[in-house]
């Protein structure tokens, strides 16, 4: 495994790749609504990145269609965009989004409600967001990765919701998946955080079981039982000091 240590210059570069990021989440707040097609997302999306003279990192990634992935109640990742997938009440969806700014990426993800979603929904958007801070706490110097993961897997326990087990965050640099892999439950990994890593914790947790599949597109992350999920994700930089998020409005 090759972790690559981000210096102070490369940490300033990635904070302004997470400015243009949650410049496109502050956007998607207002713009999510019942009506709204999740190609109208994508397009104010690519936008406000190009506006920002950086460039949306998913188009083109292995092939990848579109600047975000739109996921909507149970899909759960990687979500295609389209004219023809219109935005109901009740509705959660899930918006990830990443930048490539002077060749450092940024990535984040949030879930958001359409209109008026149910109680159930609800508490799963909360522990989901939950789960993330929890998770994040640990992004500290000479803390161990297992307890990311093991913080995460709490609170998904308490909430009682499933863990998709396929998928999970990642490091982030000049490639947006870098080593090393994170799982959101314990599997006894011995990392020991480093400051200068960057790492993006995302939580993925369902309403009902863990398992998942993919559809026919070979992209869109579906939940087996058909009930919702939800994802949030910020990239984070490990310091002496603690967690610092590198998606947020400078």
């Amino acid at each position: 495994m090759a972790i690559h240590r981000k210096s102070k210059h490369e940490i300033g570069i990635m904070k302004q790749a997470g400015n243009i990021v949650a410049l496109v989440h502050a956007a998607m707040r207002d713009a999510v609504k019942e009506g709204v097609s999740t190609l109208e997302l994508n397009d104010l999306a690519y936008k406000i990145i190009k506006d920002n003279k950086a460039d949306p990192t998913f188009l083109g990634y292995h092939g990848y269609p579109f600047s975000i992935c739109a996921s909507v109640n149970e899909q759960v990742v990687h979500g295609f965009s389209s004219k023809d997938v219109i935005l109901k009440n009740g509705d959660i969806i899930s918006i990830d989004v990443g930048a490539t700014y002077k060749g450092f990426v940024g990535d984040s993800a949030w879930t958001y409600p359409v209109g008026d979603i149910s109680e159930e929904k609800k508490m799963l958007l909360k522990a989901t967001e939950e789960a993330l801070f929890s998770g994040l706490e640990h992004m500290r110097h000479n803390d161990k990765l297992e307890n990311v993961a093991g913080n995460i897997e709490d609170v998904a326990k308490k909430y009682n919701l499933g863990i998709v087990r396929q998928y999970g965050g990642h490091g982030v640099g000049r490639e947006m998946h870098e080593d090393p892999f994170v799982f959101n439950y314990r599997t006894n990994n011995p990392l020991i955080l480093q400051k200068g890593m960057v790492i993006a914790i995302e939580p993925m947790l369902n309403l009902g079981c863990d398992d998942v599949e993919v559809l026919d597109d070979g992209w869109t992350v579906v939940t087996k039982d058909k009930k919702a999920s939800a994802h949030f994700e910020h990239t984070v930089h490990v310091t002496e000091d603690g967690p610092e998020i590198m998606t947020k409005l400078l």
